[in-house]
């Protein structure tokens, strides 16, 4: 596996690959690998001939009371886990050469990016998207490999490379789980282990939801007032629930096929966000 900080050098392997005709695949992270990031190393392998990985803790999605700081970094453990699953580059970007004093650009999509997290954190979507945009434009992969678990961002993603033409396909995966429904989080290490039993709360109400949708409740909103008032009386403090449009984030009336009930909690300084999709497309 090569790793790579620098700019030129990235450029310089990625245009050996593509020479060589080898469809590259890009899984973009904030390090902290868990299982859900490897399943997306995973798939990329099985389908790309060269898989990249970025692991870069973006600045401009944290608001100024969130957790930049004190977000998770293990960058040699990191390293390890993802040569040992056959990544052909680690790419690194250095925070200073990523964003210059002087950096003055930014990327808004409206319309995906409203309500839900982006209701809950200003300006987080528009972080989240210059970042993206810049790895995509730095890599220039074929296919670039994104969690269901952040729903919105990928609802983001994928308008912004509608929108903007590039050049690639973006494949949205499937939420991975620890044994008790919890989503892997990089976040989950903050939670206590009383912290880290309550939270499996939040699951097992999206999955309950998701059971009385599939025997036939349509009403969105008896779904969203039931599932948040099972969170509350298990004392997680809910930022929302609702049911949306996974493609266009948009809050819907009537449970349909392709539906998706979005949440998010707070256990004690640790915010968690999870969704289910509630009934199969047909």
């Amino acid at each position: 596996m090569i790793t790579i900080s620098e700019l030129g050098a990235l450029r310089e392997t990625v245009a050996a690959a593509r020479a060589s005709e080898r469809s590259i695949g890009l899984v973009p992270t904030m390090g902290a690998l868990h299982e859900g990031h490897l399943s997306l190393v995973r798939i990329a392998r099985r389908g790309c001939a060269f898989v990249a990985v970025s692991i870069f803790v973006n600045p401009l999605q944290f608001g100024p009371t969130e957790d930049f700081a004190r977000y998770p970094r293990r960058p040699q453990e990191d390293a390890a886990l993802l040569d040992r699953e056959g990544v052909d580059l680690l790419y690194l970007p250095d925070a200073e050469e990523f964003y210059p004093k002087d950096f003055s650009t930014s990327i808004e999509v409206i319309g995906p990016s409203e309500g839900g997290e982006g209701a809950v954190r200003p300006g987080h979507f528009r972080g989240v998207a210059t970042a993206v945009a810049k790895l995509l434009l730095r890599i220039q992969p074929d296919v670039a490999f994104f969690g269901r678990k952040d729903l919105q961002q990928t609802a983001v993603i994928r308008r912004m490379v509608r929108d903007l033409d590039f050049p690639l396909r973006v494949e949205v995966c499937d939420v991975v789980r620890e044994p008790d429904g919890l989503a892997f989080s990089s976040r989950n290490a903050y939670l206590s282990p009383e912290e880290r039993r309550h939270a499996a709360t939040l699951p097992h109400a999206l999955f309950a939801a998701r059971d009385r949708a599939s025997a036939g409740e349509t009403d969105a909103r008896a779904l969203v007032r039931r599932t948040r008032e099972e969170l509350e009386r298990a004392g997680l403090a809910v930022d929302y629930v609702e049911v949306v449009d996974p493609e266009t984030m948009r809050p819907i009336e009537r449970v349909c096929p392709g539906a998706a009930l979005a949440a998010a909690i707070r256990l004690g300084k640790t915010r968690l966000i999870d969704n289910v999709l509630l009934l199969e497309e047909r």
